[in-house]
């Protein structure tokens, strides 16, 4: 029903940054939620950043006080502002619906893929 394309991946050192885009077909927050996911390698997606159209958010331990999750909704657009970026972060993002994900039914875009290394 609605496409999300994610962005904004790439290499970067250790300490650094990289902003991800998360830009939907249409009304972004058609669910009441918007979240950012990574796939490290050999794992499940996990969630790491959540927002509502409200502007609630909430972030994984592991990602809380480097990570900021943001909306814009006249735009479609949700963002994932990353900074000190460690080696670990290293994954693949992609941009979802929770509660969607959370009933097992949920299509998923290619990702972008974020890559932190010396």
């Amino acid at each position: 029903q609605v496409q999300l394309v994610e962005s904004g991946g790439g290499l970067v050192q250790p300490g650094g940054s990289l902003r991800l885009s998360c830009e939907a077909s249409r009304n972004i927050f058609v669910s009441d939620s918007m979240g950012w996911y990574l796939q490290a390698p050999g794992k499940e997606r996990e969630l790491v950043a959540g927002i509502t159209r409200h502007g609630s958010t909430n972030y994984a331990d592991s990602v809380r006080g480097r990570f900021t999750i943001a909306r814009d909704i006249a735009k479609n657009m949700v963002y994932l502002q990353m900074n000190s970026l460690k080696p670990e972060d290293t994954a693949v993002y992609y941009c979802n619906y929770p509660v969607v994900v959370g009933r097992g039914s949920t299509n998923w875009g290619q990702g972008t893929k974020d890559t932190v290394s010396s």
